[in-house]
């Protein structure tokens, strides 16, 4: 089955204090965005200024025009992740695009192995995380905060590398969750966890799954609503 993985990278700056929500920010703006195939080859897109340079922002068609690329090849059967793709970067690109249910359907159609973990588990687990555990020789080039500093400093070619990287990282653990039927990740304490995912499913898939149990949490967890409360309601019923 053809796969690729796609990552997004916003174009706001600010510092995350603790206990923020990362949702008290937004709306947020993309600066760039990268979709690459397993095989390899890779598209990138953001806008040109005049002089050919890079703009601060992307505009309006060239988020659709990403929307449409995977929306596309979704039709065309391949299968398109992006880990937490669901609850952050379809979300923002349908912001961005101006089309909220395009993205919506995207979404949904969207193999995204962090969400299928948290209803499995109960919490979000990080790319880096899982691709340390699994084996993947690519780390992360920066932090994801760092990214719209580099974008707006002028260091493009610096935060290309980065998104590309991360969708090659999770290529990666796609491919090795694929071999290992499982998905492990490593805990802040340092040692190595993994939870069966005898397959990996579409996020529509995901929502006819009960919804995870956090009666073992000291406090109240994420939900699951959370990733999912912007998809229309209608479509959302559907799915479920």
């Amino acid at each position: 089955m053809r796969h690729l993985s796609f990552d997004v990278e916003i174009s706001d700056v600010f510092d995350l204090k603790p206990g923020e929500d990362l949702m008290d920010y937004a709306p947020f703006r993309l600066a760039v965005a990268a979709a690459v195939e397993a095989g390899g080859a890779r598209r990138l897109w953001y806008t040109r200024g005049p002089e050919g340079a890079p703009t601060v922002e992307m505009d309006r068609s060239k988020a659709r025009e990403l929307l449409a690329f995977l929306l596309e090849r979704q039709q065309d059967g391949w299968q398109v992740y992006a880990w937490n793709g669901l609850s952050f970067d379809l979300r923002w690109i349908g912001h961005n695009a101006g089309d909220m249910e395009t993205a919506a359907r995207v979404a949904l159609a969207l193999y995204d192995p962090m969400f299928q973990f948290f209803n499995q588990r109960g919490f979000p687990v990080s790319l880096a995380a899982a691709g340390q555990a699994m084996g993947v020789p690519q780390t992360k080039l920066m932090k994801a905060a760092d990214a719209p500093r580099q974008w707006r400093e002028g260091n493009y070619q610096r935060v290309m590398d980065y998104v590309v990287g991360d969708c090659q990282i999770t290529n990666q653990v796609v491919e090795a969750i694929l071999r290992e039927r499982r998905l492990m990740w490593r805990t802040k304490a340092g040692s190595v966890s993994s939870e069966p995912m005898p397959r990996l499913k579409t996020v529509a898939e995901v929502l006819r799954d009960p919804e995870p149990d956090q009666s073992w949490m000291r406090g109240p967890g994420l939900t699951r609503g959370k990733f999912t409360e912007w998809l229309p309601a209608g479509l959302l019923s559907d799915a479920g």
